[in-house]
């Protein structure tokens, strides 16, 4: 293994930890770092698999917390919102795209932090539906799904478990929906990436795990914190990215 990889194995780890804590953080911390050496459409390839491997671990661990109400309505939604995302990435490349994106996490995260988002709440079917198709359509054209989905949970009243158990499940459906068109488009690229994907992957599991024992110790004011900033810091990155 080279430096490189070394590198981004440490970085699935820390990405696999934040996941288990907020929700979401593969994508969002491991596809930069894999961008500096392939090019993003495959980057985001690659993540997708030790992605989808985290993320069963960790709908394992928390799968009793469940809100099935939010997972109907949201994660359908979520899931055809972005399999047509990842189908259209190819052809729609926007940094303004990017700017409302990162936008957006940033309102969301300080309304996190402000205990604004506590006060909106979504609790209709058919707007979870909605809500859920847009927030996965953005996310699969921008190439990040997981922030933009946590930010659209916020408006959903759930605790932090249910939050984290939710945002996880609906994730694995994403991934169903979105792997298979990954593999289709870019099968060749993603075998020669194999041995690094695998360590990738073990680096998530590991994470997982020790992220899973954080959440379990992390009290509900605080977890909301938590996720307000590491809302922020995406979307501050995000944005920086686009006008760059």
């Amino acid at each position: 293994m080279d430096t490189f990889g070394a590198v981004a194995a440490a970085v699935s780890i820390v990405a696999g930890a934040i996941a288990a804590v907020a929700g979401f953080g593969i994508g969002s911390v491991l596809t930069p770092v894999l961008s500096l050496r392939f090019d993003v459409r495959l980057a985001i390839a690659i993540v997708s698999l030790p992605h989808v491997a985290g993320t069963l671990v960790r709908f394992i661990l928390v799968r009793a917390h469940i809100d099935r109400r939010v997972l109907l309505g949201f994660g359908v939604g979520s899931a055809i919102g972005g399999l047509v995302g990842a189908a259209l990435q190819a052809v729609v490349q926007s940094s303004v795209l990017a700017i409302v994106f990162g936008a957006l996490l940033v309102f969301a995260g300080l309304g996190s932090l402000t205990g604004f988002a506590r006060r909106m709440r979504f609790g209709d079917r058919n707007l979870a539906l909605v809500g859920g198709a847009l927030s996965g359509l953005l996310g699969g054209l921008v190439g990040n799904q997981g922030g933009i989905r946590a930010a659209a949970l916020l408006g959903f009243d759930v605790d932090k478990e249910a939050f984290v158990a939710t945002a996880t499940a609906v994730a694995l459906v994403v991934d169903g929906a979105r792997i298979p068109v990954y593999l289709l488009t870019q099968g060749s690229d993603l075998a020669a990436q194999g041995p690094l994907i695998a360590v990738l992957a073990i680096g998530a599991i590991v994470g997982t795990l020790a992220g899973g024992w954080t959440l379990r110790r992390l009290p509900e004011p605080i977890f909301r914190r938590v996720l307000g900033v590491l809302l922020v810091l995406l979307g501050l990155y995000t944005l920086a990215r686009a006008v760059s």
